[in-house]
């Protein structure tokens, strides 16, 4: 095998980034190098990966990235130029690591394994009961080589557990029936319509892959976990990031926030704003908002990727082993760290990014122009709305929470059918803008449905939507499933638009999170007889596209299709219409208008930025113990005065929507308000 290198980027962490390195891969020796850049070869080495017993694995997030995971716990996550060369350079890794862990398996051969048969099964004799104190833990994880003169591979090496060793040997003989799959697979001779490349061989081969390195990531890290147990029962240093002190929402198995038990009082001198259920039972009380104390938004803090969880994955494993597949999430508190610095309200509000947009719908001459206008207004408002692709989550608001802001817009001279890919121009006209009010409130806990409503009293148009997230577990993803529906009405019109949201989907939680978006939405307007459907891909196994979309609009009545869209619901859309035009649109260009919000200190005790501002300080400051016991208060005072309302036989009563069948609607919509006089 020959030696290859070449430059790839690396990540290196949240402050710098990715960063070009030249990498060698040494075969002989079965490592994998890099230095600062060629002319620096000669010198030491910047890094070091030992391969045998590693794991290379393509990501899921693009065609270029891969990861390269070593025995020891050390990750590289690297980025090749093209979809090429990182084919060329995962199929080498592999070869390489292949050829060493053999190597290292035969200098240091397992202990003579049971057979795991369903005979051996049925015979009554666990394999997770049998003893075998005469076995060598460290050739079985090929630690031979590591710490020879420590005593933790001498004389105690009984300490490590036997279920870890009966996991090693089933995880060896899982192996080797993948290795035995992949082979009959490829070696199957070509017969017509069935080959080694047929579809449904091609989704066995990568689904066997991806659990096996699931798999095999897992029980790495019980390991290292095990390692660090012993160094600290000898009196050896410890590895920190593997005995995290866990947050108390996930202590003794309590992950639901009904399995919470009250107790632990308000941390001194927070200056959290708690009371007792009966002085904070705000239900049904107006709220006084005063739109002359709004400013423009000032707030600037950008969500840092979260770059890999290395030091988290025991907190993220622990609330793994309490879920199962397919399990709802609803109820499940997750760890605070992977919380983003607002609320899912203010999340709504930032779907109206682009109010420019919004207002000019009702300019569309007639019913076939609205409809695309508000297709092409619907598909641009996710990118801001869900701030790219950061895998973090909003806070759950609690019953009764609120939120307010709104949107200038600047009148144009002329409506323009082509979203702007320019700022504003303020001086447009000398007419006073136009203003977007929008207000959002949780007014169910069980289950947690959020109503928000925006309305522009000027063009008479307003949309109000109702949604609950209904989130499950995926095995190594988590799904967020939007259950409800807006409407959008144009007065002016007299047209009701009627539409669906995408679910999100959060990938690769043991890594590097990132966000998707999948799902077929619809959106349909009665009167006019038209309709569109909209389908945001996931990303297959095997090629293909992050984040596409594609979508068209019809015309019920004769099944005509008057435009198709085509691309990236965070990227780049291109619109194609009945007569031959087309247009692209770049969300990432598009102009985004700062809302105005009232100061934390003119708010009301229950809106979203004085709730939370406790927790969202400790964020900023990177304080996640903090933070937690902050979120763990707000959650604490929520039951607290649900247990009073459910003694004292107490409705709640929303502020701002009403019941209205099996959905939420504003209390003083815009299309029940008298017409303005001509």
């Amino acid at each position: 095998m020959e030696n290859i290198d070449g430059y790839l980027m690396k990540y290196t962490n949240l402050v710098t980034g990715w960063q070009y390195r030249f990498f060698v891969l040494n075969n002989e020796a079965g490592v994998l190098e890099y230095f600062v850049n060629e002319q620096s070869r000669p010198q030491k080495p910047r890094g070091m990966l030992p391969l045998a017993g590693a794991v290379i694995s393509p990501s899921d997030e693009d065609s270029h990235t891969f990861t390269v995971n070593a025995i020891s716990g050390e990750q590289y996550k690297l980025r090749a130029t093209d979809a090429k060369e990182r084919q060329h350079w995962v199929s080498r890794l592999q070869i390489c690591t292949q050829h060493h862990t053999e190597a290292m398996g035969k200098s240091n051969p397992p202990p003579k394994s049971r057979s795991y048969s369903m005979a051996s099964q049925g015979s009554g004799s666990s394999p997770m009961s049998l003893r075998r104190p005469s076995q060598n833990p460290a050739a079985l994880f090929g630690w031979s080589q590591v710490n020879k003169g420590s005593s933790l591979y001498s004389s105690k090496r009984s300490l490590l557990p036997d279920h870890l060793m009966d996991a090693r040997e089933m995880m060896t003989q899982a192996q080797g029936q993948h290795r035995d799959l992949i082979q009959s697979i490829e070696g199957l001779p070509p017969a017509p319509g069935f080959s080694p490349l047929d579809q449904d061989l091609l989704m066995l081969k990568a689904t066997s892959m991806a659990t096996m390195n699931c798999l095999n990531e897992c029980l790495h890290i019980l390991h290292l976990q095990q390692v660090a147990r012993q160094r600290g029962s000898l009196g050896g240093p410890t590895i920190e990031w593997l005995e995290p002190k866990l947050p108390d929402i996930l202590k003794n198995g309590s992950s639901s926030l009904g399995s919470f038990a009250p107790g632990g009082g308000p941390l001194e001198g927070s200056g959290l704003e708690l009371s007792s259920p009966e002085s904070c039972s705000f239900s049904g009380e107006q709220e006084d908002i005063d739109a002359e104390d709004e400013a423009e938004d000032s707030f600037t803090d950008k969500e840092e990727d979260l770059g890999a969880v290395e030091e988290e994955r025991s907190v993220i494993l622990h609330l793994l082993s309490q879920l199962k597949l397919g399990m709802d999430l609803t109820r499940v508190v997750l760890p605070t760290f992977i919380l983003e610095k607002r609320s899912l309200l203010e999340m709504y509000a930032d779907f109206m990014s682009h109010p420019d947009l919004f207002v000019t719908i009702t300019d569309g001459g007639t019913p076939e122009d609205r409809m695309v206008r508000f297709v092409e207004y619907y598909l641009t408002s996710f990118h801001e709305g869900r701030k790219g692709a950061i895998a973090k989550k909003p806070y759950n608001p609690i019953i009764g929470e609120t939120f307010h802001c709104s949107w200038k817009v600047p009148r144009r001279p002329e409506a323009s059918k082509e979203p702007s890919q320019g700022s504003p121009d303020p001086a447009a006209s000398q007419d006073p803008p136009y203003q977007v009010r929008f207000v959002a409130e949780q007014v169910s806990h069980h289950p947690p449905v959020s109503g928000f409503y925006a309305e522009c009293q000027e063009r008479r148009m307003c949309v109000n939507t109702h949604v609950w997230t209904k989130s499950k577990f995926m095995g190594m993803s988590i799904g967020v499933t939007m259950i409800g529906e807006g409407c959008l009405y144009l007065m002016e019109h007299d047209e009701e638009y009627t539409f669906t949201l995408p679910s999100a989907y959060a990938r690769s939680i043991l890594t590097v999170p990132w966000v998707e978006l999948g799902g077929k939405v619809s959106i349909n307007c009665a009167k006019s007889g038209y309709s569109a459907v909209i389908t945001f891909q996931t990303k297959p196994f095997y090629g293909g596209k992050l984040h596409k979309v594609t979508g068209e609009v019809k015309h019920n009545g004769t099944n005509a299709v008057v435009c198709r869209v085509q691309g990236e619901w965070n990227g780049a859309l291109e619109f194609s219409y009945a007569g031959g035009e087309t247009q692209a649109v770049d969300v990432t260009k598009l102009p985004v208008s700062k809302k105005s919000v009232r100061p934390i200190e003119k708010q009301g005790p229950t809106e979203s930025r004085r709730l939370w501002q406790h927790v969202t300080e400790a964020l900023r400051q990177k304080d996640i113990e903090k933070a937690t016991e902050h979120k763990r208060m707000l959650e604490e005072r929520q039951r607290a005065e649900e247990r009073h309302r459910a003694e004292t036989e107490t409705a709640w009563r929303t502020r701002h929507f009403d019941r209205e069948g099996e959905g939420w609607v504003y209390h003083k919509p815009l299309w029940k308000a008298p017409a303005p006089k001509s």
